[in-house]
């Protein structure tokens, strides 16, 4: 009897692999993609068990050595246990994977495991026995692209790319063996090595794309300085005209990437370059003052991690992970901190952390403010609780104005590693938070864009987005959905420290203070190893110390749906020239949890714009407004809206010292700051309600 079972493993529909459990062990076919043929079968080696878990997100060696487990644990609805993984299913056939960084999902029928699935941040895997495809989102794969051909790639080697400069940079060019040409390309512009990932672009040259992979200036085998952003407007500019220059290029160029490799899309856009016919957007950093290193006017010392692992010519992500992050991020001065912490000057790291106002040198990074109104058709991706949310809002600010069709929203409840997981930090989501589609829609995108393939993605719904409480997706014309509608909840009095929100602005003037003391800072909930900065944590233990004021709402007497981002207007002073406000939008449900939504900040000196400091006098009662990060929620009935009020952020933003020197000071003073509400100092929180 033949007790052999065989799996395909597909990655963004495309046949990658073939697996064989049973007899002898687990034996692989593997695509070699240089010829577009499988390998005969042989054993899967610890070097292919590592390779495609790095691809594809799969341990395929897990997966051959539990398969018995699954098929006898996962039996039955709600939650479920197999190989020590929690999974919950709500029809006893799909099986989600809790608790972990891209799951693993399960597909049952009869008793077998038939597919397992993955979503990978920009692309979706699948494993399936074969005749079960249908069964999984290769469904619409299949009914897209019936009889598609795919075309082996062929490497065109490194190329010395010049820029208007002389810097020359490392540049690597795929193309499609035998597509008639000449093809539309797709750039990817990379801080991380040009060669650490690039199987994941493979996908798109076996479909008819050149590709395009860069060392972006300063890094791995690319010449000139490594100065984050500053030089990503004309590089990509000089990259794209090259590109365009070659034989094999039909002059219609896409971008794709996330967080910098979005970033460099912006900034290629801003240079108005022709030859960029559309982007894919995905987590995109913004502009320095508004997303990072200069948030609101503080330094963001929780993207040092990131800083860290860049600080080589190399990436080295393991620079990332201390256990003495308390100890690093006390280090004053802060220029001494690089040489301090890794034992060596980083010279970006300490131009950065030079005080200073948004000047020329912070404009040059700033794409936003560069753009030239191009309107260049844009897939926008990110989540709620994505640490450069404030970048892709700057893009949504940027594309608001554009025509229906040429810009597509997507916005989903996931972190800055996307579509990666259901459970995070204190919010779970529900069955459909996670999307397999979503690579699906790239294609779309540019088969339609850069091809003028009549597939109707421009037909598609402009906007989709994730509300987390009601835990399903929507659809809209805008953003912010033209089903909200813009409403105001007014700060005011309660017990000290601890007051109200109110439909109506107060009559009576009123105020709550506190002490800021930066040696004794209230903290912002992260993990600085983790490389997220804006994960929903559980506040209710910090909003008891006495610098944190609280303005809840009485309990709601029907559900609340806030979608959009919000804007905080609050009437300050202190005695102090400067200090910062921090602002958080928490859920506060019947045992009075708090769990962090959306939140903002902004130094009292730069309330008039962040060219320029306007500093504080004793006494004197000042407007400053701080938008915040973006969501869409239901508070439920019986829970309660809460927007806090603080001064400090430690591990998210370096503690402001109250001196006109700011968070560079190693003098510190302790601040009597106040938060004035009703009369004459309307405070209140701006949101957008859904009808």
């Amino acid at each position: 009897m033949d007790n052999t079972r065989r799996f395909d493993l597909y990655v963004s529909g495309i046949l990658y692999a073939r697996l064989q459990l049973g007899g002898q062990g687990p034996l692989l076919q593997k695509l070699d993609v240089y010829s577009g043929a499988f390998s005969p079968w042989g054993p899967l080696t610890p070097e292919d068990r590592a390779f495609y878990k790095n691809f594809t997100k799969l341990d395929l060696g897990h997966i051959a050595e539990t398969l018995p487990v699954y098929e006898t644990a996962l039996r039955g609805r709600g939650e479920v246990w197999a190989a020590g993984e929690r999974y919950t299913s709500d029809d006893g056939v799909t099986y989600r994977q809790r608790d972990v960084k891209f799951p693993a999902n399960k597909r049952m029928a009869d008793g077998r495991l038939t597919a397992v699935c993955c979503p990978a941040r920009e692309m979706a895997v699948a494993l399936v026995e074969p005749g079960q495809e249908d069964a999984t989102f290769l469904r619409d794969w299949r009914r897209e692209r019936p009889a598609e051909t795919l075309w082996p790639v062929v490497y065109d080697g490194e190329h010395a790319v010049p820029m208007r400069d002389g810097v020359r940079l490392a540049t690597d060019v795929y193309l499609p063996a035998g597509c008639p040409g000449p093809v539309p390309a797709v750039l990817v512009r990379t801080p991380y090595g040009k060669e650490d990932g690039r199987e994941a672009y493979y996908r798109y040259v076996q479909r008819g794309y050149a590709v395009v992979i860069q060392d972006v200036r300063g890094r791995n085998k690319s010449e000139g300085e490594w100065m984050p952003n500053y030089y990503e407007v004309e590089d990509g500019d000089d990259t794209l005209n090259w590109i365009a220059a070659q034989p094999w290029c039909s002059r219609r160029i896409g971008m794709v990437g996330g967080s910098y490799l979005g970033f460099v899309q912006w900034a290629a856009a801003a240079s108005g370059n022709l030859y960029l016919k559309a982007l894919i957007s995905v987590v995109c950093a913004g502009s320095p003052f508004v997303d990072l290193p200069r948030r609101g006017g503080s330094f963001t010392s929780g993207s040092l991690a990131w800083a860290f692992a860049v600080s080589q010519k190399q990436f080295k992500p393991e620079l990332m992970e201390r256990d003495d992050w308390d100890e690093v991020l006390n280090i004053r001065p802060l220029a001494d901190l690089p040489r301090k912490a890794l034992g060596y000057d980083v010279p970006f790291l300490t131009r950065w952390l030079q005080p200073g106002d948004y000047d020329d040198f912070w404009r040059r990074a700033d794409w936003s403010a560069r753009a030239q109104g191009a309107v260049i058709p844009a897939l926008i991706q990110s989540g709620w609780f994505d640490d450069n949310g404030m970048g892709t809002t700057e893009a949504l600010d940027l594309t608001a104005q554009y025509p229906r069709g040429l810009r597509k929203v997507i916005l989903g409840p996931w972190q800055h590693s996307g579509n990666s997981r259901y459970d995070l930090h204190a919010l779970h989501f529900g069955p459909d938070a996670l999307r397999f589609d979503l690579d699906r829609l790239y294609f779309r995108w540019f088969d339609h864009f850069l091809k003028g393939a009549d597939n109707g993605v421009e037909q598609s719904p402009p906007v989709e987005y994730y509300t987390t409480g009601q835990e399903r997706w929507k659809t809209a014309e805008t953003w912010p959905p033209e089903t909200t509608a813009q409403t105001a909840l007014y700060l005011a009095g309660g017990t000290p420290g601890r007051g109200r929100l109110v439909d109506a602005p107060p009559p009576h003037e009123g105020a709550d203070a506190y002490d800021y003391d930066p040696r004794d800072p209230a903290m912002h909930i992260i993990d600085l190893s983790e490389n997220e900065l804006e994960v929903p944590e559980d506040y209710t233990e910090q909003e008891q110390r006495p610098d944190v004021l609280c303005f809840t709402t009485d309990a709601l007497e029907r559900d609340l749906v806030v979608t959009g981002d919000m804007t905080v207007r609050l009437y300050v002073s202190s005695d102090a020239p400067d200090t910062d406000f921090i602002v958080r939008v928490t859920d506060v449900d019947a045992q009075g949890r708090s769990r962090k939504l959306a939140d903002g900040m902004r130094s009292a000196r730069y309330r008039g714009g962040f060219d320029h400091a306007e500093f504080l006098h004793p006494g004197e009662v000042v407007p400053l407004e701080i938008r915040t990060t973006k969501i869409s929620h239901c508070f439920a009935k019986g829970h309660r809206l809460r927007l806090t009020v603080t001064s400090s952020a430690k591990n998210f933003i370096f503690p402001h010292s109250n001196t006109r020197e700011g968070y560079h000071s190693a003098r510190t003073v302790v601040a009597h700051n106040a938060v004035h509400y009703g009369g004459r100092w309307p405070a209140c929180l701006l949101l957008r309600v859904e009808a």
